[in-house]
Formats: structure tokens, C-alpha cells, sequence
């Protein structure tokens, strides 16, 4: 469990209780309901919890309450920063108190080349005293190494007079304190460009501890203009340059991967996340309301806008305040009554993700509006009238329920389709849209990322079907496309047909519960397709042969309904899936046993996954893996689950 300097104990204790599997459904009880409930959970249970980072004694007093002293071997560990707060935890005297030791010379010497060349070996001979210098300066300290090599690793990393100034920077540094911490840490932000200085101080609009998402992230970059074009290059692309950039530089802390090891997720240290509050500070690049005393503080001019207060009001604000310089606004939390919409005149991004916020209304009439981000369950209220938010560039709709009256709509009367410079949409629900509005898709000739919810494909559906189809087709610069919470065969995208010019699409993902009955023969156009998600009810030789002559598919997931063994799929030649490096095959009635590949066939597969049931193992005469899987040169893992009859998953692991 992560602490923070400032720790919300509730939130804390429900978040362990979550992982123990025992949530309340509610995040209102009261401390002392949480502390019973934990209590009572693990009063039985012999527990192994790990409480990392605290901060102050009062906060122990309280949490240790929620651990039962039951004689069954338990322990808890704290790991702190503070020698009072460790006295606090140790029941039995100072001897149970490990204190961590500086690095040695030789494991700061590894940490630090490997990270700057890759091992010690590879550092030229003329900067290995300097080296030397710089760490000594470090002191041992992990953090204080990672930072500054990570900096060295960026750029320029042979040239001496860069070492030599970042040695210079660091002093004479031997005793290492929270002050001296900073001070390297400083070192490291001041060489940093300009826009990625911004970039990184936008990090502290989240609360401590925040897990981020990166695409998110990015797209507020962009839309408060941190991030341009560079020799041409699309912004998203030096976006996500930026982005990348702070992770090599040990800025900020990679948390989740996806399929294919990039981060998808982040997290900010909390000594990285110190000096973003004191450089903000310096230069009011943003404002924190986190209780009643930082309103009392509020400077007059706020240029963005973090609200963590449980039901925040705007009677809360002092009168000289003003929010017409604000150009970023999040809402963490319960917040029925922030400022109207009308006072935030150059509002670029807002996002909440609070459970309960209120009304919209005001929210479409702001001119300069670029960064829509709803979470949660709200009711989502937009008023029918003008919208003149035409340089929106993305709305994210999560987890919404759309609240209707008869003068009130989402998106009308005017539609989406107006929103000519929308980017990125999520959250598109097909049953909650009208058919002018899903008509209206088609309009939008920038939109590069779209997930649309269509939850039912029962008959009478028809017509916003075909208007989903002829509106996929015009989307030519579209790249990212995700169909998801469907249930049942989605045939009725059949007719759909890919614009003439070059599609862009990269990724396409159909929720598993959704299906084709074959697989469409329009697939087969999605040239620059690279990730393939989808379900078809039979997987026959013609529907194999279009995903196979898709010349970048790289990652296919595909379930098929049933797979029969006389049903014989034929993987051949040199030309079949030349770019596939992942492949899973979830058969729910059949193995794979009914696949054949030909030599040459996926040249560079690394990864294959199958899962089938059980039962056909039984079957006399019928193997199992696909025939002529030794011709997968490539291949470096295969996996295998298997269902069993009960219903229990049986799982084998190769490599």
C-alpha cells in the first residue's frame, strides 16, 4: 500500500480493503466503519501487508487500528523515511528497524553507467573520472543516480563539458538531505527544454499517488499548446516523443505495460512530485484547493485549476477570485457546485472523474474548449442550444448515463457532425445517439481515435446500424477504432466499406462478447491495420486467407465460436501474415487442430497463444496444436490454456 505526505486514511483503508476482496459498495463510511470492516476481515486470517512511505506518527496511530494483533504469524511492514515514524512502528524496540544503507561505490558505479551505456565496460576511458566525481556528489542514493544519469542519457552523453557542468551544478555535496535531494532533483528540471518543462509540471494537477494514463496525459499537452508540430511531424507523434522523453529521464514512474511493453500508465515519485509544488509555486503554473486552508490562500490570478474537496462549492471562494484566466480545470471528487461554466472564458481542458458533479450546462458555450474528459457515473446534461465549441479536439465519455428531457440532448440539435475538429471520441453510445447524430460521425474528417458503445444488435436496430456503417466509411483519417460493450452478432456492419483513398486504420477492437458470423471480406482493405481484435462464429479457409494477406498486421486476438476438425484452414506460403509477432486463438467449441501452416507462413510470429476446451483431447484421432507449427522459426513462447469440463481452467507454459 502507497502512502503520501498527505494521507486520505479513508481512501486508504478502502483501497486495502479492495484488494482483500472486500470492498464496501460505498466510499462514504465513516474511518472507524472502515477500521472494523478491515479488522473483521483479517481477524482470522494470517495477513503479510506491506505500508509503504509514511510520513507522520499520527497517521500510524490510526492505521495500525485496523490490524489485529490474532497471534497467527502476521506481520506488517512500514517503510518510511522519518526515524520517529519507524520508533512508532516497531511493537518491540529499535531492532526491528532496518535501516537502508547508501549504495556501495561499486553498485553506484553499475547503476549509473549501465543506465548512461549500458554497462561499465562501454564508458570511454576520458569521462570515468568525472564519474566518479558525480557519484561521490550522489552519495549512495538511488534516486539522486537514476536522475542524474538519466539526464546525462538523453542527449550529448560524450560530450565533457556536459558532465562537467552537471558535476559543477552539484556542489560539494557529501551528507545528503531532503534539501540536497531537491537540489539535484533541480538540476535535472532546469535541463530540461522549455515545453517539457511545462509538460512536467502539468503532472502535479493530478493528486499524489494518481495513476495517470499516458493518452490522456498527452492529449492535455496538446491542448494546452505545450506540444507543436515538429518538421512536420504530427502532433500526436511529438507527444508521445515528450512523454517518453520524461520516462528515459527518470521523471516519472512507468505502473502498467501494454501487450507490447510500452506504458500505458504512470506515477509520480513523490520527491519528483515536491519539486513540481515548488516550481509551480514559483512560477503559478497552477493552483491545488485540497481543504479550506489552501482557499483562504488562493492567489487572485489562477492559470489552472486542481479541486480535491469532497463537496467543494463555489460560496467556498473568496469574491476577489476570478477563474477567467483558467486554462485547465479538474474536478477528483464530489464537486455539485464549482463556478459556472460561463466565468472559465479560456477554460482548454476540463476533466473530472468526482462521482457526482452537477450540471454542464455552460460547458459547450466555451470558445477555446480543446480537452473534454466525464468519468464515472454522472448524469450528463447538455442544454439544446448553438455550440460553438468547434475547436474541441477530444471528448472523453466514460461511464456516463445520459440524462434526457424534452429540452434537454446530447450534442443537439446541431449534432457532433459540427464539431469539425474533434480528434478523439470515446464513450459514442449508438442507443443514446440519434440517427442524425451517428450520421453526423461521417462529418468528422479529423477524427483519428473513436470507441462507440453499442450494447444491443437486436432487430430494430437496422437503421442505426447502416448509419454507423456509412459513417465508419468516410472516416479516412481515422486510426484507432473500438467497438465495445456489444453483446451478439454484429453482422450488421457487413456493408461497410472503407474510403477509397488510403485507411488509416491501425487498430481495430471488437469486444469479445460481439461476433461475426465470417469474417468480413472489407478486412481485407485495412492495409496499415497493425492490432486486430475480433470474434467470428466460424474461421473458414476464405476468412483466414484476408487476414493473412494483411501486410502490418502484427498483434491478432481472434475468438472463434466453433472449429471443427474437418473444417481444414490452410496457412500457406511466404506472403501469409508476413508482420504477425502475437497471435491468441480462443476456440469455444473445437481446437486448433483444424489449422495447417506451410512453411514460410508467419516468418517473425514470437508469441502464440491458444486456449480450447478441454473435452476435444478425448477425441480419437484428433490432435491438438496446429499442424506444421515447427515451421514457426521465430517463435519464442507458446502458451496453452485449457478448459475442463467443470469449468476449471487448466493452463501449460512453454518457452
Amino acid at each position: 500500500m502507497l502512502q503520501s505526505q498527505r494521507p486520505n486514511i479513508p481512501r486508504l483503508l478502502y483501497s486495502l480493503l479492495f484488494q482483500l476482496g472486500d470492498a464496501p459498495p460505498s466510499h462514504d463510511l465513516a474511518l472507524n466503519v472502515l477500521i472494523d470492516i478491515l479488522r473483521e476481515h483479517l481477524q482470522n486470517e494470517r495477513y503479510f501487508i506491506v505500508m509503504d512511505d509514511i510520513w507522520d506518527v499520527e497517521a500510524w496511530d490510526v492505521i495500525k487500528c485496523a490490524f489485529p494483533q490474532n497471534n497467527l504469524g502476521s506481520r506488517v511492514i512500514v517503510t518510511t523515511r522519518i526515524q520517529d515514524v519507524a520508533k512508532a512502528c516497531c511493537l518491540h524496540g529499535s531492532h526491528h528497524i532496518l535501516e537502508m544503507k547508501p549504495l556501495s561505490n561499486q553498485d553506484s558505479i553499475t547503476l549509473f553507467l549501465g543506465r548512461i551505456f549500458g554497462s561499465e565496460e562501454a564508458c570511454p576511458r576520458e569521462l570515468w573520472d568525472i564519474s566518479v566525481e558525480i557519484l561521490k556528489r550522489c552519495g549512495g542514493l538511488p534516486l539522486a543516480i537514476i536522475t542524474i544519469s538519466s539526464m546525462l542519457a538523453s542527449e550529448n552523453f560524450y560530450q565533457m563539458e556536459r558532465w562537467e557542468h552537471v558535476r559543477d551544478s552539484l556542489g560539494s555535496i557529501t551528507n545528503l538531505t531532503l534539501e540536497k535531494m531537491r537540489q539535484i532533483l533541480n538540476i535535472s528540471y532546469k535541463d530540461l527544454p522549455s515545453h517539457l518543462k511545462s509538460c512536467f509540471l502539468y503532472l502535479g494537477m493530478y493528486p499524489e499517488d494518481y495513476k495517470i494514463d499516458k493518452y490522456n496525459l498527452q492529449h492535455q499537452w496538446i491542448a494546452e499548446g505545450f506540444i507543436t508540430k515538429e518538421n512536420g511531424q504530427d502532433v500526436e507523434k511529438v507527444a508521445r516523443s515528450c512523454f517518453n522523453e520524461l520516462v528515459n529521464r527518470s521523471l516519472i514512474q512507468p505502473v502498467d505495460f501494454d501487450k507490447s511493453g510500452s506504458v500505458t500508465t504512470c506515477k509520480v515519485h513523490d520527491m519528483m512530485l515536491d519539486l513540481i509544488l515548488i516550481k509551480s509555486a514559483e512560477d503559478n503554473f497552477f493552483t491545488i484547493v485540497d481543504n479550506q486552508q489552501a482557499i483562504s490562500r488562493l492567489d487572485c490570478k489562477i492559470r489552472r485549476l486542481s479541486i480535491r474537496v469532497k463537496n467543494f462549492s463555489s460560496t467556498m471562494l473568496p469574491e476577489d477570485i476570478s477563474m477567467s484566466q483558467v486554462r485547465s480545470l479538474m474536478v477528483f471528487g464530489d464537486s455539485q457546485n464549482i463556478p459556472s461554466f460561463s466565468e472559465f472564458k479560456f477554460l482548454r481542458v476540463f476533466c473530472t472523474d468526482g462521482l457526482s458533479f452537477g450540471s454542464y450546462v455552460g460547458l459547450c458555450k466555451l470558445y477555446h474548449l480543446r480537452y473534454v474528459q466525464i468519468s464515472e457515473p454522472h448524469w450528463f446534461e447538455l442544454p439544446i442550444q448553438t455550440i460553438v465549441i468547434q475547436q474541441l479536439e477530444t471528448l472523453h465519455l466514460h461511464k456516463v448515463h445520459y440524462k434526457r428531457y424534452e429540452d434537454l440532448a446530447v450534442l443537439q440539435p446541431y449534432g457532433i457532425g459540427h464539431i469539425k475538429s474533434l480528434r478523439h471520441l470515446t464513450g459514442f453510445e449508438i442507443e443514446k445517439n440519434s440517427l442524425d447524430n451517428i450520421k453526423g460521425l461521417g462529418e468528422l474528417a479529423n477524427l483519428r481515435y473513436l470507441s462507440v458503445i453499442c450494447r444491443s444488435h437486436q432487430s430494430g436496430m437496422e437503421k442505426q446500424m447502416d448509419a454507423l456503417c456509412s459513417s465508419l466509411g468516410r472516416l479516412s483519417s481515422l486510426e484507432d477504432l473500438l467497438l465495445v460493450d456489444g453483446v451478439g452478432c454484429i453482422d450488421g456492419l457487413f456493408p461497410l466499406s472503407p474510403p477509397p483513398t488510403p485507411y488509416r486504420l491501425q487498430t481495430l477492437f471488437i469486444s469479445k462478447n460481439s461476433w461475426f458470423s465470417i469474417v468480413p471480406s472489407w478486412m481485407g482493405r485495412l492495409r496499415n491495420l497493425c492490432e486486430l481484435q475480433c470474434g467470428v462464429m466460424e474461421l473458414l479457409d476464405d476468412g483466414a486467407s484476408i487476414l493473412a494477406e494483411l501486410p502490418a498486421l502484427s498483434r491478432l486476438n481472434i475468438q472463434i465460436s466453433l472449429a471443427y476438425y474437418y473444417q481444414k484452414i490452410v496457412i500457406s506460403g511466404s506472403r501469409a501474415f508476413p508482420a504477425l509477432e502475437c497471435l491468441n486463438i480462443d476456440i469455444k467449441i473445437g481446437c486448433p487442430s483444424n489449422m495447417t501452416l506451410q512453411a514460410g507462413a508467419m516468418p517473425r510470429l514470437q508469441r502464440l497463444s491458444l486456449k480450447f476446451s478441454g473435452r476435444w483431447l478425448k477425441q480419437d484421432g484428433v490432435t491438438v496444436a496446429p499442424a506444421g507449427i515447427e515451421h514457426l522459426l521465430a517463435l519464442q513462447e507458446l502458451s496453452s490454456q485449457i478448459i475442463c469440463e467443470t469449468g476449471a481452467l487448466e493452463s501449460d507454459f512453454f518457452r
